[in-house]
């Protein structure tokens, strides 16, 4: 991960926490928020890349699998203990299962897989968001940003309908919360990913990934970096007035 230390201070003080941080996307926001001045709680599911992540910019790691409410209020409580009052949600943890490299259709995916993609994906924002809504209530502040996808609102064949049904899901979360938290001075947002540049892009039969690049007007995947600097836009302090939105970084994918 390489994370620039020239990054304008524009998150200076301020207490993030960042849910599956310990690679790709969730890496480089956590990092990106960092450089920019922010004390960040990096929870993941692996120890160790929690606390490799964190070891990059000083960071605070934790194992935390969000399917888990008990590590769920555990993770927030010692953030917040280690930190302070929490600012700052990225809602990053997600799985998107495959069966030798694709996904599998609805007639034959075990419901034990589909449980497990909403439990971390879509109960698990839930739970995060519960447990630090109350504190963002009292203090009249904060910034909630869910990770979505494009897969939320289109159908592409790189990903199964669990993981399409929960992305779409955390889209309608967002607007609900949008609605239900603004007058609480709390904003939230979903970032919606095309195709990125992470390790998950290459578990994938790559026919697919050339498939998404025809309908990419940019010509490129995009990079985890893309990302990131689009979460800290919508917790830095330009984005005071964006609150409900679903924003797509997908290099002109899904234009309408």
């Amino acid at each position: 991960m390489d994370v620039a230390m020239s990054e304008p201070q524009t998150h200076a003080g301020r207490v993030a926490i960042v849910t599956g941080a310990g690679r790709g996307i969730g890496a480089a926001i956590a990092g990106t928020l960092a450089a920019r001045g922010a004390w960040v709680a990096v929870l993941d599911v692996d120890r160790d890349l929690a606390k490799r992540t964190a070891k990059a910019f000083g960071g605070f790691p934790l194992e935390c699998d969000v399917a888990n409410r008990d590590q769920v209020a555990a993770a927030c409580e010692a953030a917040e203990k280690e930190l302070g009052p929490a600012d700052i949600l990225v809602n990053n943890a997600g799985i998107s299962p495959k069966t030798n490299g694709r996904a599998l259709g609805v007639h034959e995916m075990p419901f034990e897989e589909w449980d497990q993609v909403v439990a971390v994906n879509l109960t698990g924002a839930f739970a995060m968001i519960r447990a630090l809504a109350p504190g963002m209530i009292a203090r009249k502040a904060g910034r909630i940003v869910n990770q979505a996808s494009v897969a939320g609102k289109t159908y592409t064949p790189i990903v199964a309908c669990h993981y399409t049904a929960t992305k779409a899901a955390l889209i309608g979360l967002t607007k609900h919360l949008a609605g239900e938290l603004g007058p609480h001075g709390i904003t939230v947002n979903a970032l919606c990913p095309g195709r990125i540049a992470t390790d998950l892009a290459k578990t994938v039969d790559p026919r697919l990934n050339e498939q998404v690049l025809t309908v990419t007007p940019m010509g490129r995947f995009g990079t985890a970096e893309d990302v990131a600097r689009t979460a800290c836009y919508l917790t830095g302090p330009d984005a005071e007035f964006v609150t409900g939105q679903a924003v797509d970084v997908a290099g002109g994918w899904m234009m309408t």
